[in-house]
């Protein structure tokens, strides 16, 4: 019989055999299962978070906050700088000739989420109508725009299913004013659409911000050029500011959330130590427990190598099963979801859980590298059994 004759003909062997060790084998898949389902747990939030926030950035929009400064929440900038950055080279006009820029005003108000009514903090941004143009796909979804002038604003949609009281035609009252909400948008589930957007002047004056202004967006004549902005800002000692793109701004805000990623690679390691242990004992228990049989097999001709792969693949197998279910079940129940999460401006985020072809991947590699390890040196023991000893 030929090699891999023989190599099939153990397989089928040991699978066979394995309703002989139900409760060994059930337990090596549910460990399995249950470090693949962590681990792509968090690499799913991650991803989520990180298109979130890159569905928000633009290379066509240059984001303009203080030197220093680590998110909007940190920034200040004053009207004269916004009036003097209007006038940079490398800034858009309009057919009459006007820049296209936007001075925003970002505060944070209380909101209450849905699912336990805890108190989180969300983002209030103040812009202008052209701050609409600056952004990708805004679509007022009900209602209307708020009045420039009037306490009125509108809500992003993330915002609207997250967290109570927002609903259209609400009034809400924060400190000792009070707002109506007028319209709901849609940015295509990017960051904006966990915001509150209102009238710029109206923010300033019931937050009592003066004619302050914390972010500065501008639409670049050229798509991600900058250097002109940043060579004009340098030579002017009043313009001490920072200028990146809008793409570049929110990537390096969804950098903070590596940590998570980090974190669950960490938890996953160490559940994957236990789950290498349990999927060791079952095979070495399977080898112990075919012992006469491997030696029945050896003596009649079949090759330590076929001994050897047939152990490697039933632990390959139980493992694959175990992450198969550990990935059905991350995706049935989470993936899509939509959850909260504090931002980098002490805010809430609302994402969806996104598991994307290449997450599965590591879900799969790794219950993989868990089956492979798992088996191999139990695998090495039953090639290496003297037949003499493994019939006594």
């Amino acid at each position: 019989m030929k090699l891999l004759e023989q190599i099939w003909v153990v397989i089928i062997m040991n699978l066979r055999s394995i309703p002989q060790r139900m409760g060994m084998s059930l337990a090596t898949i549910f460990a399995v299962a249950a470090v693949v389902g962590v681990l792509l747990f968090f690499l799913a939030m991650g991803n989520g978070f990180k298109d979130t926030l890159e569905g928000a950035g633009s290379e066509n929009i240059a984001v303009v906050t203080r030197v220093g400064s680590q998110s909007e929440i940190n920034s200040v900038l004053s009207r004269e700088q916004i009036n003097l950055m209007s006038n940079a080279p490398g800034v858009a006009r309009n057919n009459e000739g006007t820049p296209i820029y936007s001075g925003e005003l970002y505060v944070i108000v209380d909101g209450y989420k849905k699912t336990n009514g805890s108190k989180v903090n969300i983002p209030m941004r103040g812009l202008s109508t052209d701050g609409f143009s600056l952004r990708d796909n805004v679509a007022i979804t009900e209602g209307r725009v708020f009045t420039p002038g009037r306490n009125e604003l509108i809500v992003g949609e993330s915002v609207l299913k997250q967290f109570s009281g927002f609903e259209l035609g609400k009034k809400i009252t924060f400190g000792k004013t009070t707002w109506e909400v007028v319209g709901v948008f849609s940015t295509g589930g990017s960051a904006f659409d966990s915001e509150l957007w209102a009238d710029t002047r109206t923010v300033q004056d019931q937050f009592r911000r003066g004619n302050s202004f914390q972010t500065m967006r501008i639409q670049l004549e050229t798509p991600g050029d900058v250097q002109s902005l940043v060579d004009y800002a340098e030579a002017d000692p009043r313009l001490n500011i920072k200028i990146e793109t809008e793409a570049d701004y929110f990537s390096a805000q969804g950098d903070a959330l590596n940590n998570i990623v980090y974190f669950g690679w960490g938890i996953s390691i160490i559940m994957g130590m236990g789950a290498l242990a349990g999927a060791l004992n079952t095979m070495y228990t399977s080898v112990a427990a075919r012992a006469g049989e491997i030696a029945t097999l050896r003596a009649i001709g079949f090759s330590n190598i076929s001994a050897f792969f047939g152990t490697v693949a039933e632990a390959i197998i139980l493992a694959l099963i175990g992450g198969a279910a550990g990935i059905a079940i991350i995706y049935l129940m989470v993936d899509g979801t939509s959850t909260a999460t504090i931002g980098s401006s002490f805010t809430q985020v609302v994402f969806s859980f996104t598991l994307s072809s290449e997450l599965l991947q590591q879900g799969f590699w790794l219950a993989l590298s868990i089956g492979m390890i798992g088996g191999f040196f139990p695998a090495f023991r039953a090639a290496r059994m003297p037949v003499v000893t493994a019939f006594e």
